[in-house]
């Protein structure tokens, strides 16, 4: 039995920039790069005495006299332990999981989470580079929605308010195979009363203004021209020229502006699935396998998944630090 602690990886070994050690323990390095966290992990590893064996991926976990006997498929040999923590990530796909299930947990089938939204039919993303700090997106039909930051791409949408949409029915967006309809609140109002006062204000101030010239709330001015174009209102309309009809286009498509969604990102891009081990299969209070003493999860090859990359961070560190106490 080997009684130096040892981390086996299938990968190769990465380096980054130098570490910055936070005191206020903030979950992203004052660098702002991931690469801190890894100089930060190496580092306790070197003082630790660790060894790290590259290139060992593990194809089988059995019991053995109170052991856990690991097979590595690159050396095709078998090495016995006291403690296993699996910390080895999300799969994309549930054949990347058999070799778990098959320990008898459990396995919730991975679909992707923390995805951008692809819109090839849309004329919107002709708009590439213009952000929003707060919209509200539903997704057409369901009880989906969130609000924060939106950036408009040349494939099109992404940002925290489409992250977080993504992340919240990443089940549901799998289901309908990622063909649905997303309605944008552009000024984060639900109240159209208020949105028609804020236009009738806007056009009592600039009687003689074009529409197209004015600005209004905090909306970027080619997206303004955008919409106010798809409300059927020429570049050439003037404020006194509005009628109630166009005033009503025109608020509709500010609170309610449909696009249709054509698929997601690939899983190249994605950074997150939901999905993995389930929860039901370990104790919670130690990371520890139901199945298998001695047999520990961390990270996200658990059943875990946030609305940000920062909380599926606190995730990975919080179940790490549980299950590396070895209860």
């Amino acid at each position: 039995m080997y009684s130096t602690p040892k981390i086996l990886l299938s990968g190769s070994k990465n380096r980054g920039v130098p570490l910055y050690i936070q005191e206020d323990l903030r979950v992203f390095p004052k660098s702002n790069s991931s690469s801190s966290i890894i100089d930060c992990l190496e580092k306790e590893i070197y003082k630790l005495k660790i060894e790290i064996v590259l290139g060992s991926p593990i194809i089988a976990i059995k019991e053995k006299n109170e052991l856990l006997e690991l097979t590595i498929k690159s050396e095709q040999k078998k090495e016995l332990y006291s403690h296993v923590i699996i910390a080895s990530g999300g799969s994309p796909k549930i054949e990347g999981l058999h070799w778990l299930a098959r320990l008898n947990h459990e396995i919730t089938p991975p679909v992707p989470s923390l995805f951008t939204f692809n819109m090839p039919h849309e004329q919107i993303t002709k708009l590439m580079g213009i952000s929003l700090k707060n919209v509200i997106v539903k997704v057409e039909g369901t009880k989906l929605k969130s609000s924060g930051p939106l950036l408009i791409t040349h494939w099109g949408m992404s940002g925290p308010a489409i992250l977080k949409l993504s992340s919240l029915g990443a089940r549901s967006l799998n289901e309908l195979e990622y063909n649905f309809k997303i309605q944008l609140n552009w000024v984060n109002q639900t109240n159209n009363s208020i949105v028609e006062k804020a236009l009738k204000e806007c056009a009592l101030k600039n009687p003689n203004k074009k529409v197209s010239s004015t600005k209004f709330n905090y909306i970027p001015e080619r997206l303004w021209i955008y919409l106010i174009n798809k409300s059927e209102i020429s570049n050439s309309k003037k404020w006194n020229e509005l009628g109630k009809k166009s005033i009503n286009k025109l608020i509709n498509q500010l609170t309610n502006d449909i696009y249709s969604i054509k698929g997601k990102t690939t899983f190249k891009e994605e950074f997150v699935t939901c999905g993995g081990v389930s929860l039901e299969s370990i104790d919670l209070k130690t990371m520890q396998s139901k199945s298998i003493k001695n047999l520990y999860f961390a990270g996200e090859v658990l059943d875990i998944d946030a609305i940000t990359g920062g909380y599926n961070f606190q995730a990975a560190w919080t179940t790490g630090f549980i299950a590396g106490k070895l209860n």
